[in-house]
């Protein structure tokens, strides 16, 4: 009886590689965006107020997280226990309500990010 495996076959008969098994299919997994944390001092964030589109009211943003949104959750929700105040986090920004640009920056500076106010 032959042993010829059906996928080796297949791979012979149209010149093509065979994948071994799952640690060779984990290797074509995309990365991740990684955790928040883990980004800490490679990437600027700018702190941004806005006011428009808003009834008048101020923001203050956090822009330039390269993560996924749990991750940025996390850190939006220290900032916003630490402030006292309400917010969101998604797309890689955070918003705090209000004007706390230079508090947000002393508390990303803590937490081991790069920021700026712009």
């Amino acid at each position: 009886m032959n042993s010829i495996d059906w996928k080796d076959a297949l791979g012979k008969a149209f010149n093509m590689p065979v994948a071994q098994g799952p640690a060779e299919a984990e290797e074509h997994q995309p990365q991740d965006k990684g955790d928040a944390l883990q980004q800490q001092g490679s990437a600027r964030l700018d702190i941004v107020l806005e006011r428009k589109g808003r009834a008048g009211k101020q923001a203050t943003i956090v822009a330039g997280f390269i993560c996924d949104d749990d991750a940025l959750k996390q850190v939006a929700s220290r900032l916003k226990g630490s402030l006292g105040v309400g917010g969101s986090a998604r797309g890689g920004e955070i918003l705090i309500q209000g004007d706390f640009r230079q508090r947000v920056l002393d508390l990303l500076q803590q937490m081991g990010f790069k920021a700026r106010i712009i």
